[in-house]
């Protein structure tokens, strides 16, 4: 695994153990998705589900959309593990749900 998918999935352990700590949600499907695929295969997963997910609705309600996978995604950092296609599937569901990013 490259050093940027690694960080990638550095990251999405941390929104598991973040939202754990910080908002008392447990997402243990998540957690498990990525122990058993890495967080590149699991964002990719999570990002193409229509409608989204029910940890983003949760984190959502928190007010804590800057945690969901969709974020972490629309990060410049990470632009070339993603195609502008997931980009934009991400970038259109923040928006729907009030926060805008560029």
């Amino acid at each position: 695994m490259e050093l940027l998918e690694k960080q990638f999935n550095a990251e999405m352990l941390n929104i598991y153990h973040t939202a754990k700590k910080e908002l008392g949600y447990n997402a243990s499907r998540f957690l498990q998705m990525l122990s058993r695929e890495g967080g590149l295969k699991t964002a990719k997963k999570l990002i193409s589900k229509d409608g989204g997910t029910y940890g983003f609705e949760v984190l959502w309600e928190h007010g804590r959309l800057d945690l969901s996978v969709e974020a972490h995604v629309l990060q410049e950092k990470y632009a070339s593990l993603f195609t502008d296609e997931e980009r934009e599937i991400c970038r259109q569901r923040l928006a729907d749900f009030g926060l805008t990013v560029s």
